[in-house]
């Protein structure tokens, strides 16, 4: 009852922090495209500080020791408060939609579209019920996969797209970007050093043998 309680403060606070983004651009600058679009921005960059630890909390555990434990543990609630956050996001995406009188799906764009289903299936394989159901080896591919869906999404909107746009104002997403191409290299790297290291393990064992 503890981690759910837990569980549940840190989506409270996601949602309430992403809302406020939303709301103070929107109250500044109005609720037109060009305030949704600002608040659009605001918001994926708020979620995107909570996915970056449940992506590379283990990898950082891993690679530089206990001191990165704590963000190992609570990788599970950065997790499910990135999806909480993201329901703002969503909002702003049903809201611009609405005001251009686009269809949903072309305002959210199929591949970013995508990625939004994933972030609610990972949330759903935080339900023991559905996880014991399907069985942890699947949804330890299902979660690996949209991980890395995940990634691209974000890769597509802080580097391509800012590309594509001619770089201006690049302090809004060179960090993101640089933190972003960071992330997929330290989970690489924390695979690489796993698997060097059960080798030594096996022959330090079978010598105590």
């Amino acid at each position: 009852m503890t981690h759910h309680a837990g569980a549940g403060l840190w989506m409270g606070a996601a949602f309430c922090v992403a809302l406020a983004l939303a709301v103070a651009v929107l109250a500044a600058l109005g609720p037109g495209e060009t305030g949704t679009g600002i608040a659009l921005r605001a918001t994926a960059r708020w979620s995107f500080l909570l996915f970056w630890p449940a992506y590379t909390g283990g990898a950082l555990a891993t690679l530089f020791g206990p001191r990165f434990g704590v963000m190992a543990r609570h990788a599970r609630d950065y997790g499910l408060a990135f999806a909480s956050a993201q329901l703002v996001h969503l909002g702003l995406v049903v809201w611009i939609g609405w005001i251009t009188h686009q269809p949903f799906v072309e305002a959210a764009m199929p591949f970013f579209a995508v990625g939004i289903v994933w972030t609610y299936v990972l949330a759903l394989s935080s339900v023991e019920r559905l996880a014991h159901t399907f069985g942890p080896h699947l949804w330890r591919i299902l979660r690996h996969v949209g991980m890395e869906y995940i990634v691209l999404v974000f890769f597509a909107d802080f580097v391509i797209g800012p590309i594509q746009r001619g770089g201006r104002r690049p302090i809004e997403y060179v960090p993101f970007a640089i933190s972003l191409i960071v992330a997929p290299l330290l989970r690489i790297a924390a695979t690489v050093r796993r698997s060097g290291l059960a080798p030594r393990t096996q022959v330090s064992r079978s010598s105590s043998n």
